[in-house]
C-alpha cells in the first residue's frame, strides 16, 4: 500500500516526540517554563485536550502506522523473511544506540532512564535485547527503546497469527485485544511479586497499532464493516481497561489521544501535497527511525552546556541541530547499509529456497 502522507505523518510523530521530550525536561525536571511549551500547552492540551507534555501522542502515530503498514507484508513473505527484514532493519542501530548510552552512563555524561546509577556487564547485555524493561525493578538505559519491544511482539504475533490474516483477518485484532486485556488483568490480580510491569504497558500500547491494522482492512476490503467495528470495539474496551487499572502513565486522556490520532491519520495518509511532499518532511520522515533512537542521548546535555551562551530557545535548536547531524551519519553509515545488506541476504535465501 503506498501512501503519499505517510513521510508527513512520520514527521508531526517526531515532533511531538521531541517536544514530549523537551517538556518533561523543562516542567518535570528544571521546573522551568518556555514559550512554546505555554502555547501547545494552551491550544493541544487544555484546548483539544490530549495527555499532558503530549505524552504518547507521538508514540501512538508510530504505532497507528506500524498496523497500517506492516500487516499486508505479513502475508506476502514467508514467515523468516518477514521477521529478518523488519526486525533485521532495527536492530543495527538499536545496537549502536544502546551502546552509545551504556558509553554515556559508564563515563558519567548522562544518566539512566530508570533509578539505577549505573549498569552492570549482564544489565548492559540484556539492554541490547530489551531485556532490561523485563526486569524488577526495570534497568532503561536507553528509555525510548521500549516501544521496539511492542512493535517487536506484534510482528511475532502477526507470524503466529498468519493463518488467521488469510482467512478470518478482523479476528486477528479481536484476538490480540483478548490477549491484551488478559496481559492486563493479570497484573492487577496477581501478588506483585508475580507481575511484570512491561507487560502492562506492552498490552496498554498494543491497541493502537491493532487500530492500524483495521485501517488496512478497511481500507484493502479485507474484512466486512461489522467485523471491523467489533475489532475497533475491542480496542476501545482494552484502552478503557488499561486508563482504569492506571497502566497509562499520564492520565486518563489516552482514549481521546488515540482518537484524535486516529482521525489525524485517516486525514492525512493519502495526503500528496507540497508540504507531504517537500524534501524537509521527507527528510525528517525517512530519519524519524534515527532521531527516535537517538534524541534523548543528546537533548540533556547539549541544553545544559548550550543555555548559557545561547539562552533557551537557541539551546534547543542546537539540541536539534546535534540531533539532525547524529540522526543523518547514523541513518547513512548504520541504518541505510545495514538494511540493504539484510535485506540482500534474505532475497537471495528466499529466492534459492523458491528455486
Amino acid at each position: 500500500m503506498r501512501l503519499g502522507g505517510v513521510d508527513l505523518l512520520r514527521t508531526i510523530a517526531v515532533l511531538a516526540v521531541l517536544y514530549s521530550h523537551i517538556s518533561y525536561y523543562f516542567v518535570d525536571d528544571r521546573g522551568d517554563g518556555w514559550w512554546l511549551i505555554d502555547l501547545v500547552q494552551e491550544g493541544l492540551i487544555d484546548g483539544i485536550k490530549l495527555n499532558n507534555h503530549l505524552s504518547f501522542v507521538g508514540v501512538a502515530f508510530f504505532m497507528v502506522l506500524t498496523g497500517l503498514l506492516i500487516t499486508g507484508s505479513v502475508t506476502r513473505h514467508s514467515a523468516s523473511n518477514f521477521l529478518g527484514n523488519r526486525i533485521g532493519r532495527l536492530l543495527p542501530l538499536l545496537w549502536l544506540s544502546v551502546a552509545a548510552a551504556i558509553v554515556l552512563v559508564r563515563m558519567h555524561i548522562n544518566g539512566m532512564f530508570s533509578p539505577q546509577d549505573g549498569i552492570s556487564n549482564v544489565e548492559a547485555g540484556l539492554s541490547f535485547v530489551l531485556g532490561g524493561f523485563f526486569l524488577k525493578p526495570e534497568v532503561a538505559v536507553l528509555g525510548v527503546t521500549w516501544t521496539l519491544t511492542v512493535q517487536i511482539l506484534f510482528y511475532l504475533y502477526c507470524v503466529a497469527a498468519r493463518p488467521l490474516l488469510r482467512y478470518a483477518p478482523a479476528l486477528v485484532p479481536i484476538v490480540g485485544a483478548a490477549l491484551c486485556g488478559g496481559a492486563l488483568l493479570y497484573n492487577d490480580l496477581v501478588p506483585a511479586a508475580a507481575t511484570v510491569p512491561m507487560l502492562s504497558k506492552v498490552a496498554a500500547t498494543m491497541p493502537a497499532i491493532f487500530v492500524g491494522q483495521i485501517i488496512y482492512f478497511a481500507w484493502t476490503g479485507l474484512a466486512s464493516r461489522i467485523w471491523l467495528l467489533a475489532a475497533t470495539a475491542a480496542q476501545i474496551g482494552v484502552v478503557e481497561l488499561a486508563t482504569e487499572l492506571h497502566a497509562y502513565w499520564a492520565g486518563d486522556r489516552y482514549l481521546w489521544t488515540m482518537t484524535v490520532v486516529t482521525a489525524t491519520v485517516l486525514a492525512l495518509a493519502h495526503c500528496r501535497g507540497a508540504i507531504a511532499s517537500s524534501r524537509a518532511v521527507h527528510w525528517v520522515g525517512t530519519r524519524s527511525y534515527a532521531i527516535y533512537l537517538l534524541h534523548t542521548l543528546i537533548l540533556y546535555r547539549v541544553f545544559e552546556h548550550t543555555v548559557g551562551w545561547f539562552g533557551t530557545t537557541g539551546a534547543i535548536l542546537a539540541f536539534l541541530i546535534v540531533t539532525a547531524v547524529a540522526s543523518e551519519v547514523a541513518y547513512r553509515v548504520v541504518e541505510v547499509p545495514a538494511g540493504r545488506w539484510i535485506t540482500d541476504r534474505l532475497n537471495r535465501r528466499e529466492a534459492r529456497n523458491r528455486a
